[in-house]
């Protein structure tokens, strides 16, 4: 029997160990003395969460079950995340791969929710589910995403004209059926009065959605969304771009979890083994770097790079860009510049480049990319670009593109760079369109020239300080006095347009 303290009832090595926890989101497993693992459980600070169970005075007011796990628990290990959803996940998969006698959850996908169609209904619905029944139902998912998921079934309902579950659909003298009051019909985009066969047509396709051939319904959102920011609709753009994310989220597959373990190892260095001998490369791409252009209609124009160290990303080497050079739509003239601008840079610093370099698009994005390393008279490292309508692989000295087959360890590698360098320059690029609609409230009050109104948000460097400034804050900006600071103040606290008052 390890040493106790004499006060906690910890041993001191556990109690050290404990003192050592980070306050972030991870997983911790509680094992007995001779190693197995009897309770696995998720936090959202590891530090606080493990510290409770050797805390003296929750001892009386434990559960007994409680009690009793602590009285076993002789160590633990931990698994650091970046999220508390992720954690949720992990806790999940970890606890159906040891079954450890303490748990009790996860053992049916209960946290997590899927989406049931019951073929056999006269008009299917679409209906949230915790549980996977042999029932002859369509199922779909699980998702982790619980509220983008309900955001996109609602957005799934005025596409595809579909019920869910909680519908009312009225048979008409025809044959036909009413899907929703008439009220809702005007909304909606599709006729309210559908037959049989003509809602399972729809239901096909939703269920199509759902199985991921989604890419032309999230382009024509796109392209309506680009459509209302080019007319300066900026609140109708915002509220569509929620919408495409919310439909990228709930389609994201659960993101796999990658621990420092052998066999993660062994996945990493397939999968880069794969992709050197596929791209006839020099050695493993042991460091690889993909870029992405993100913009809607030439607005809002914006880069991302993001690194992946030995198959797994590296996201303190991320980095985002603004374009500089031009204003406009033109993704070469974008990605020679992002190009330059990191390549030259690490030049400078004298740091390496990487093994490999993934540009999001075809031949032309790709030879923008060179066109960079040109400029700077670099010697590029091997550069590829991955062309999304077919997910062929283009190279830049003439080879024919190349098509992987989809379960191929190098190409699922390629993709989840690509995806990833996606969602961070989308990332950001919604990040400016939102700080441009919230600054665009200040076009309502009436009177605010550009001198002024550069000179606010250069003083509050953006528009939630300006939001919570008081009076005597915003009069001490140069041409604002008393009086025009008080309209200001109470137009930003109530919303209400007006002008500057003469006396």
């Amino acid at each position: 029997m390890p040493a106790v303290d004499a006060d906690s009832g910890v041993p001191p090595t556990l109690k050290e160990k404990v003192r050592r926890l980070p306050d972030k989101p991870g997983v911790y497993l509680m094992r007995d003395r001779i190693g197995r693992i009897i309770y696995v459980g998720k936090a959202k600070a590891l530090k606080r969460r493990v510290s409770s169970y050797f805390q003296p005075s929750r001892g009386f007011t434990m559960h007994p079950k409680i009690r009793a796990l602590v009285e076993m628990i002789a160590d633990f290990d931990v698994i650091v995340v970046k999220s508390e959803p992720e954690a949720l996940l992990l806790e999940g998969k970890l606890i159906k791969q040891w079954k450890p006698r303490y748990n009790t959850d996860f053992t049916d996908d209960k946290r997590f929710l899927l989406v049931r169609v019951d073929m056999r209904e006269d008009l299917p619905r679409f209906r949230l589910v915790r549980l996977r029944k042999e029932d002859r139902s369509r199922y779909f998912g699980p998702f982790a995403h619980s509220g983008p998921l309900r955001k996109t079934l609602a957005q799934m309902r005025r596409q595809f004209g579909i019920l869910l579950g909680d519908g009312t659909p009225r048979r008409l003298p025809d044959g036909s059926w009413q899907l929703y009051d008439d009220v809702r019909a005007e909304i909606y985009g599709f006729p309210n009065s559908v037959t049989q066969e003509g809602y399972r047509e729809r239901v096909d396709l939703a269920c199509g959605f759902l199985d991921g051939k989604s890419r032309e319904w999230l382009e024509s959102l796109r392209a309506e969304m680009a459509s209302a920011s080019g007319r300066r609709e900026f609140e109708k753009a915002a509220a569509l771009r929620d919408i495409v994310f919310s439909l990228e989220k709930t389609l994201e597959r659960p993101r796999h979890f990658e621990r420092s373990d052998p066999t993660a190892l062994t996945a990493s260095g397939s999968a880069m083994g794969s992709l050197q001998e596929a791209l006839a490369l020099p050695g493993p791409p042991g460091v690889i770097e993909c870029f992405d252009i993100s913009h809607i209609s030439g607005t809002f124009v914006v880069a991302s790079m993001v690194r992946f160290a030995e198959g797994r990303p590296d996201r303190d080497q991320y980095r985002r860009f603004r374009i500089k050079g031009f204003i406009g739509n033109d993704d070469f003239r974008a990605m020679e510049e992002v190009v330059g601008r990191r390549y030259g840079r690490l030049r400078r610093e004298g740091k390496a480049f990487p093994d490999l370099v993934v540009i999001d698009g075809g031949a032309g994005q790709v030879g923008a990319a060179l066109k960079a390393f040109a400029a700077l008279e670099l010697e590029p490292p091997p550069i590829v670009g991955l062309a999304k309508r077919e997910e062929e692989v283009v190279f830049p000295d003439g080879r024919p593109p190349l098509r992987l087959p989809p379960d191929h360890d190098g190409l699922r590698l390629l993709q989840r760079l690509r995806d990833e360098a996606h969602r961070f320059a989308n990332t950001y690029n919604a990040d400016l369109r939102s700080k441009k609609i919230r600054e665009s409230m200040l076009d309502d009050f009436q009177g605010l020239g550009p001198v002024r109104r550069g000179a606010l948000i250069g003083h509050f460097g953006g528009m939630d300080r300006l939001r919570g400034a008081t009076v005597e804050e915003i009069a001490e900006v140069p041409g604002f006095g008393p009086k025009l600071a008080g309209e200001l103040h109470a137009f930003l606290r109530d919303g209400r347009a007006g002008s500057p008052k003469t006396p």
